[in-house]
């Protein structure tokens, strides 16, 4: 048996805290839930997971994110709930300022999951997946 029951949150160093709380406040819909002003932190929700925005000190000479050297990270999965919504947020984040897009939304493999990846404005690389019931 598991020893633990879920993730309770996700903390992310950021290159811009403020932009990424604005990016996932107001592109994808979540809520401020905290913040942690001296670090600088921003706690953020959709209803389901809180993710930490920790801003990254000394932003002039972090290293960007590759997910071929670092340890850690490789990507945010973001699950949603159909296909017309994995589109649409697609689509709003893909205009968002300060986000390049890896690859818009394509089926995962043979599919029927389907996927799409980007960096957020504050360098964090994410995907939206959409994975449809058996009888799709």
């Amino acid at each position: 048996m598991p020893k633990t029951c879920g993730v309770d949150h996700v903390g992310l160093t950021v290159s811009d805290v403020i932009a990424s709380r604005d990016f996932f406040v107001e592109c994808f819909g979540w809520r401020q839930v905290g913040e942690k002003p001296e670090y600088p932190a921003v706690f953020v929700s959709d209803g389901q997971v809180t993710i930490t925005l920790w801003q990254a000190r000394n932003s002039d000479a972090f290293n960007e994110f590759n997910r071929h050297t670092n340890v850690g990270l490789h990507h945010l999965a973001l699950r949603v709930e159909n296909l017309d919504s994995l589109i649409e947020l697609f689509e709003r984040a893909s205009r968002w300022p300060g986000v390049k897009v890896e690859f818009g939304p394509e089926k995962m493999g043979p599919g029927p999951k389907r996927h799409a990846m980007f960096y957020e404005p504050g360098g964090v690389r994410i995907e939206l997946d959409f994975a449809p019931p058996a009888n799709y």
